[in-house]
């Protein structure tokens, strides 16, 4: 799931609150943030997880726990 508040909080340690599509910094001035590279690094966070789940899945797998033994402790 690509989450756009995390990335602009990330990418722009000012802002404090979003309201909409709007942030604003700790004073209550509106913050202007760059969403082409907000929606960059929210789909590369995304990605990541998807990348750190699957590892984990392939490491369970190697050392000789079935599908449904790895489906039970992560589901």
């Amino acid at each position: 799931m690509i989450n756009l508040h995390n990335a602009i909080f990330d990418l722009n340690p000012s802002i404090k609150v979003i309201r909409g599509d709007v942030a604003y910094d700790a004073e209550g001035n509106e913050v202007v943030y760059d969403l082409q590279a907000v929606t960059a690094q929210a789909q590369a966070d995304a990605q990541a997880v998807i990348d750190t789940k699957a590892s984990a899945l392939a490491k369970l797998a190697a050392l000789g726990l079935t599908q449904d033994e790895v489906k039970s402790l992560i589901g």
